[in-house]
């Protein structure tokens, strides 16, 4: 029988990783940077406090397919970009400091490898064996959750980076970018709400709350990766846009023409 899905348990593996990435943030100097960026951070390490501890951690592990999407979601497209864009450089710069660090970097954060690294993980862990075994075998579930988080950061980079030296993608390639992204997603989601029988017999199996029913759960589920998660994407394309907008050069005012000064000058 799982914990109850109110309980609020505290995983000491979450509370020390949050307090290790907080306090490198703090002692390499992440305080100085702007304000915008430092609320940002803290707000990416308060978001993955409440994704991996309480009630939504709870329903995920025990009950519900469609927590489990969400808390998902809120990994791969929420707790990433929060996290890069409140990363100031001289703090990614302390962190990619050991060559091999940087070398590996600039690999891993190229736009089609950071791509394909961040896609097949999200298409290969639904498949009913692959997570059904997480489910099941607490260890690799903590492994599939490394792997999204991980993919999900290096997947945002082309659009995040903070520093020049794994640089951003331009505009217009972002835009094509985050387009071609939301693609795989949305196709996974699609499976999953299209389906007509339970894919997760651990779900099938699970305690039954809010009167949900297994396949209306996993619908629900399917749905908000499908939906939810593909609009995410067109929200960042959204604020590229702007963002390329308000980069463009204003067209300077060209001068008018004075008339010719009388010979002589004024009378």
């Amino acid at each position: 029988m799982p914990r109850p899905w109110q309980a609020w348990d505290l995983h000491p593996s979450v509370v020390i990783g949050l307090v290790l990435l907080g306090g490198l943030y703090v002692s390499w100097g992440g305080l100085a940077a702007r304000r915008s960026q430092v609320a940002a951070f803290a707000g990416a390490l308060v978001v993955l406090f409440f994704a991996l501890n309480g009630p939504l951690h709870n329903l995920s592990d025990g009950y519900l397919f469609s927590a489990h999407m969400a808390q998902h979601l809120v990994l791969t497209l929420l707790f990433p970009p929060l996290l890069l864009y409140g990363t100031p450089a001289g703090v990614a710069r302390r962190l990619l400091r050991p060559v091999w660090v940087r070398r590996v970097a600039e690999v891993v954060t190229r736009p089609l490898v950071a791509a394909a690294l961040f896609t097949a993980p999200i298409a290969l862990w639904h498949l009913p064996v692959l997570y059904e075994a997480a489910l099941r075998h607490h260890p690799l579930h903590i492994v599939q959750h490394l792997v999204f988080l991980t993919t999900a950061v290096l997947m945002w980079c082309p659009v995040l980076s903070p520093v020049p030296e794994l640089p951003r993608l331009h505009y217009a390639g972002q835009m094509l970018y985050l387009f071609l992204l939301g693609i795989p997603m949305s196709v996974v989601g699609a499976l999953i709400t299209l389906a007509d029988q339970v894919l997760y017999p651990f779900y099938a199996a699970a305690p039954r709350v809010f009167g949900l029913p297994p396949l209306a759960d996993q619908q629900i589920g399917g749905l908000m990766m499908w939906v939810p998660g593909g609009l995410v994407f067109w929200l960042a394309m959204t604020v590229v846009w702007f963002r390329w907008s308000a980069s463009e050069p204003e067209e300077e005012a060209e001068p008018i023409p004075l008339p010719p000064s009388p010979p002589g000058g004024a009378s």
